[in-house]
C-alpha cells in the first residue's frame, strides 16, 4: 500500500490509542508537570554524500562510535503530550581506511605533461573527520503510562539547530601514491607519510539544522512520580550541506544514538 494511503490509517490509530490511553489514566495522572534530566551514551555517526557521490573525496565514508550527552527540561502539556527543549553535545563525522582519493597537490602536477594532471590521486591511509556540535532540539513527546506498572513508553521528534564547536581532519599512515584507484600506476617517488592533522572549521558551515527523533522506556523509582531512569534509541540528521564551498563536495551529518538517562519531576 502506498504511504499516502497508509498515513491516514496510522494517524487514526495513534489518535485512537492516545484518547483511549488518556481515559485509562484519568484517575491517576502524573501529577508533576516540569522535569529536568540528563542523558548520555554513544552515537554511530556518518557523513552522507547524497547526490554528490561523484566526488571521490567527500564520498565513501564509514561510521565510527563517538560520545553523545544532553541536558533537557520536559514540560507536560497533558497526560500524554509534553515538549522537551534540549541542549545536546554531539560528536559526528566519518572515516575512511584504505585506498582513497585526495586532490592532486601542486608539487605533483610537474609529473604530468601540461594540462594532463588528474584532479585526484590515490593512496592507502587512514582518514578521520571529527565534528563536534552543540545542538538545540525542540522535541514533542508522546508518553504512554501503565496504570499498574512503574513504566512509561515514549516517542519524540522535532527540529534542531546546531553550532559547530570544532572540526578537524586527522590522517595517519604512509605508503605509495598512485595515479589510479586500483593502485596499478605508482608515482615515481618514494612512499610518503600521511600523518597530518588539519583544522576544518573555517571550511564548514558554523550553523546547521535538521531533525531528531527517539523512542524510549522510563522506569519510575518512587511512588510519587518524581524520579525516573530511562533508556532510548534514536537519531538525528542535518539537512544543510556542511561545506561552505560546494567545490569541496556536499555532505550531510547524521548519527544513530543510544542513551541512558535520569530525570526528576517537580
Amino acid at each position: 500500500m502506498a504511504l499516502k494511503y497508509l498515513f491516514p490509517y496510522l494517524l487514526f490509530f495513534i489518535l485512537f490509542f492516545t484518547i483511549f490511553n488518556a481515559y485509562g489514566q484519568a484517575d491517576n495522572p502524573y501529577a508533576r508537570n516540569i522535569g529536568f534530566g540528563i542523558k548520555g551514551g554513544i552515537s554511530l555517526s556518518n557523513l552522507s554524500a547524497g547526490s554528490s557521490g561523484g566526488n571521490p573525496v567527500n564520498s565513501g565514508y564509514s561510521s565510527f562510535l563517538a560520545p553523545d550527552a544532553a541536558l533537557f527540561t520536559e514540560i507536560k502539556i497533558s497526560g500524554l503530550l509534553s515538549v522537551a527543549p534540549t541542549l545536546e553535545y554531539s560528536s559526528q563525522g566519518g572515516m575512511k581506511n584504505g585506498m582513497q582519493a585526495f586532490p592532486t597537490p601542486a608539487q605533483a602536477v610537474r609529473y604530468f605533461p601540461d594540462g594532463t594532471a588528474p584532479k585526484y590521486i590515490y593512496a592507502n591511509f587512514k582518514n578521520k573527520i571529527s565534528l563536534n556540535y552543540l545542538m538545540l532540539p525542540i522535541l514533542i513527546k508522546l508518553n504512554w503510562n501503565f496504570e499498574y506498572l512503574p513504566l512509561r513508553v515514549y516517542i519524540d521528534g522535532g527540529p534542531f539547530a546546531s553550532y559547530l564547536v570544532n572540526a578537524k581532519q586527522a590522517s595517519t599512515g604512509s605508503g605509495q601514491i598512485y595515479e589510479d584507484q586500483a593502485g596499478k600506476q605508482p608515482f615515481p617517488i618514494p612512499p610518503q607519510s600521511f600523518d597530518h592533522t588539519m583544522d576544518l572549521k573555517g571550511q564548514l558551515q558554523t550553523l546547521n539544522y535538521g531533525v531528531e527523533g527517539n523512542i524510549g522506556m522510563a522506569v519510575k523509582l518512587d511512588r510519587i512520580d518524581a524520579t525516573f531512569i530511562f533508556i532510548e534509541i534514536g537519531g538525528n540528521y542535518g539537512l544543510r550541506n556542511i561545506q561552505k564551498d560546494p567545490s569541496n563536495g556536499k555532505n550531510n551529518t547524521g548519527a544513530a544514538v543510544a542513551s541512558i538517562g535520569y530525570s526528576y519531576w517537580f
